[in-house]
């Protein structure tokens, strides 16, 4: 076995083990990255674990938040899930070290497919992973975003082997990759994946077009859908789950034309115009990529105490308070409501990228150049509202997610790709030195320049103001004007900063052109340049700093002596807690049943319900969720707990029943409702009860006598039927009753709850969850591993009973190989 074969692929990948280490030293000491999702995360998936330790098994459902829902996306383990196995072999190091080297992987993967020198592609990887915005959703816990985003080179390598007529190798990588990409289960992500994948199948069915190869394309694209169509289906499982409960959230169409205060809601199949457009990038915003902190950085920037900021509050409030406000002085001057860190893609490969589209020629820069575009116009979302009202309007799911401003992502792909690539062009022998002086003079001229104006002219062209800065003048005079002194302040030095990048960079390649460096020099000072640019940067925002002890993050939320009083309540009920924004609130649901939660895509009834009664303190539809305990700051902020005696209990018997035709009436129907007594059941559910009517009697009784997250057993006592409501979340796709193990029809009621007939005498009423999409779903997946296992070994096979081998001769349109002449960028 020779060794050396390897070394250009082991040696990148054991550096990448070792830079990823390096970067999160801190989990070398046990230490982990505090990530304030994930802490909300903890607490929303508690219960899950807890079930899952105890029970040994998957609950797929969790009371702990929102009254009830799904488990689909918290921490569910799908049965036959093989994919994650793999997923898990490449994700060895801690977390978040882990998804760091998964960028280098991939990235190196992608452009080793597009035969770049190792060396090269080292550095591409570097630059791709330190991108300043696959950092910072590492910072604050998009961990699923990160996942996904990180095996999109690995697709689109797949896709790249299939049209340079490697097809089995194409197939194989395409499959296995699509497949990762989805278990990472961030549906967005991937969806913008598609984007880049559509634009480049059109830029080359043109190009099959024009080369009368329109059916060799039609070959690879169907072999394409084959590996896709496989993917999907080892993913079936979890996919189908989220689609069914994707019906039953914020991400569908709402049955009411009403909004809370009577006015006529926007009628949307997904979330609403302002929802989606809510985080749109600022058209100035987008020289953020090649200026860190053109537009301030973040909210919450670190100041020195040579800043205006610092000295002025100094000299007003103390050195104290003067510090703590001028590290976390809000220096973003943009529209956004949060900004962590800017999305700095680096000046060092935003100079190669422009070299790059001068350099190479063919529908490989066509492609790169036409997503890069792309991803950043939609990325200005409500700014440039002509494109992204036509994209929510008609363009399929688009409106099924939020914060345009992430689909910048594919820049982040783009760039450093068509950088990497005009850096090796550039570098090649094979590349005249007319064409290289010519790309440098127009890639030096407009980069170098633009840096130049923005250094010399900036710090006048805008005001730097925010619409956030009358608050800060009205907590003291004066201070507006300080905050945007040091606003022009860090973007004269980050304008300067990038200007001397740039100017490097140029040096560098004008001493090779000019025959006064070698090649190798060139490779090392590129490698160190993008490095430390991106990593300076990236330090600002995640560092050693944000590291804690695995303990502490275990346990994420301090359990309080009021709530610690809750705890000896034994009970089955619900807590409000007022402290905290109660839909945006995981920490509630790591001790209680919470009446909020946190989550992307929360449960739409259950928000509806919030908006139109508990957000106005309807007591009764507080008493139906038994909600028995609330919490809320009292004097000084001090955190206080009150019993609530009339919260209805676990489940009640009641006489008076308003059937409704629309879920407005139902929901309006809440305003007035004893819940004690009454029920509001829409039509759907009259032949249920086949028009019969109920006496209550007070020596009749129901009882919960066993709870689990996915199990509620109910011992009732009736001398005639009754009509039961229950505190708990309707579902229909998964809940079944069962009276002395018979299954019995049960309605949703009061527009969010359950409600069932109860037959007179003595029964055991049991509640279970029994999803049968999950069922569904493990067959299709172990119908696709098992073609995705025996097409290739099919394929291998007869190619060596052909006497082929298993090379890449042989494909769906195509008999002929790659010749030497077909290079990379000619052939993509």
């Amino acid at each position: 076995m020779n060794i050396k074969k390897f070394l250009p692929f082991l040696i990148p990948i054991l550096s990448f083990v070792v830079i990823a280490l390096a970067y999160f030293s801190p989990v070398l000491e046990g230490k982990e990255l505090y990530q304030s999702d994930i802490a909300q995360f903890r607490g929303m998936s508690k219960e899950v674990k807890e079930h899952r330790a105890e029970f040994q098994e998957e609950p797929y459902w969790t009371n702990r938040a929102f009254g009830g829902m799904p488990t689909y996306q918290l921490s569910t383990y799908y049965p036959h899930d093989y994919v994650k196995k793999v997923d898990s072999l490449l994700r060895f190091l801690p977390r978040p070290a882990d998804y760091l080297f998964l960028y280098f992987l991939g990235f190196f993967v992608l452009l080793s497919v597009l035969k770049v020198e190792w060396k090269l592609a080292f550095i591409g990887a570097l630059g791709f992973g330190f991108s300043t915005y696959l950092i910072i959703i590492l910072g604050v816990g998009h961990n699923a975003k990160a996942h996904a985003i990180a095996y999109m080179p690995m697709v689109l390598a797949g896709l790249l082997l299939v049209f340079d007529k490697k097809y089995l190798q194409g197939f194989i990588l395409t499959a296995a990759a699509m497949a990762l990409e989805i278990n990472a289960s961030h549906p967005q992500m991937t969806y913008y994946l598609l984007f880049a994948v559509l634009i480049f199948g059109i830029i080359y069915l043109i190009e099959a077009y024009k080369e009368r190869k329109l059916p060799e394309f039609a070959g690879q694209i169907g072999l394409l859908m084959v590996a896709v169509v496989l993917a999907v289906g080892v993913n079936a499982t979890s996919l189908l789950a989220t689609k069914e409960y994707a019906d039953h959230s914020t991400r569908s169409r709402s049955e009411l034309t009403i909004n809370p205060d009577g006015s006529p809601k926007e009628i949307s199949s997904g979330l609403s115009r302002e929802y989606i457009t809510q985080y749109s990038f600022g058209f100035l915003e987008t020289f953020d990529l090649f200026i860190p902190r053109f537009m301030g950085g973040s909210n919450n920037e670190k100041l020195d105490k040579e800043s205006y900021t610092y000295r002025f509050l100094k000299d007003k409030a103390g050195r104290k308070q003067a510090l703590n406000f001028a590290e976390n002085a809000p220096m973003y001057w943009g529209d956004q409501p949060i900004v962590a860190a800017p999305p700095y893609l680096g000046s060092v490969l935003i100079f190669l990228f422009v070299l790059g589209a001068i350099l190479i020629k063919g529908p490989m820069k066509k492609w790169l150049i036409a997503v890069t575009v792309f991803s950043i116009v939609l990325s200005w979302g409500k700014n440039f509202s002509l494109i992204t009202n036509f994209f929510i309007d008609y363009v399929p799911l688009y409106n099924k997610f939020r914060a345009v401003s992430s689909i910048q992502v594919i820049a982040e792909l783009a760039v450093p790709l068509l950088a990497i690539l005009g850096l090796q062009k550039f570098l090649s022998e094979n590349t005249k030195k007319e064409e290289r002086l010519k790309a440098f003079k127009w890639a030096g001229i407009s980069v170098a320049g633009l840096a130049l104006f923005f250094t010399a002219f900036g710090a006048n062209l805008f005001s730097f103001e925010s619409f956030r800065d009358p608050g800060y003048e009205n907590m003291l005079a004066g201070l507006s004007d300080i905050l945007i002194e040091d606003r022009r302040t860090i973007f004269f030095q980050d304008s300067l900063r990038s200007l001397v990048y740039v100017v490097i960079t140029a040096c560098l390649l004008w001493l090779f052109l000019t025959d006064k460096i070698k090649r190798n020099v060139v490779i090392g000072g590129i490698l160190i340049l993008v490095v430390v640019d991106l990593v300076v940067v990236d330090q600002r925002y995640v560092n050693n700093d944000d590291f804690i002890t695995k303990s502490r993050l275990e346990k994420p939320f301090d359990l309080s002596p009021m709530q610690s009083e809750i705890l000896k309540d034994k009970g089955h009920y619900r807590v409000l807690n007022f402290m905290v924004d109660p839909l945006n609130d995981g920490s509630t649901s790591f001790f209680h049943n919470s009446i909020g939660g946190y989550h992307a895509a929360k449960p739409r009834r259950y928000q509806e319900l919030y908006e139109f009664q508990i957000a106005r303190n309807n007591i009764e539809v507080l008493n139906m969720l038994n909600t028995k305990y609330f919490i809320f700051p009292g004097e000084n902020n001090v955190e206080n707990v009150q019993l609530n005696q009339e919260a209805n209990g676990n489940a009640w018997f009641v006489d008076q029943i308003e059937f409704v035709d629309t879920a407005n009436e139902e929901i309006r129907a809440l305003d007035s409702l004893d819940t004690e007594k009454g029920v509001v059941l829409t039509r759907d559910f009259e032949p249920v009860l086949e028009g019969r009517s109920f006496v209550k009697d007070s020596t009749d009784s129901i009882v919960l006598a066993s709870y689990k997250a996915n199990e509620m057993v109910y011992e009732t006592n009736t001398s005639s039927d009754q009509l039961a409501v229950f505190s708990e979340i309707y579902y229909k796709d998964g809940w079944s009753a069962y009276v002395d193990g018979e299954l019995i029809p049960h309605m949703r009621a009061n527009y969010v709850l359950r409600a069932a007939v109860i037959p007179a005498g003595n029964h055991t009423l049991v509640f279970k969850f029994e999803p049968k999409v999950i069922h569904t779903g493990s067959i299709i997946s172990l119908v696709s591993y098992g073609l995705l296992l025996l097409i290739p070994l099919g394929w291998y096979l007869k190619a060596r009973k052909s006497k082929k081998g298993p090379t890449d001769k042989e494909g769906p349109t195509d008999k002929e190989g790659p010749t030497e002449k077909n290079e990379s960028i000619q052939v993509i």
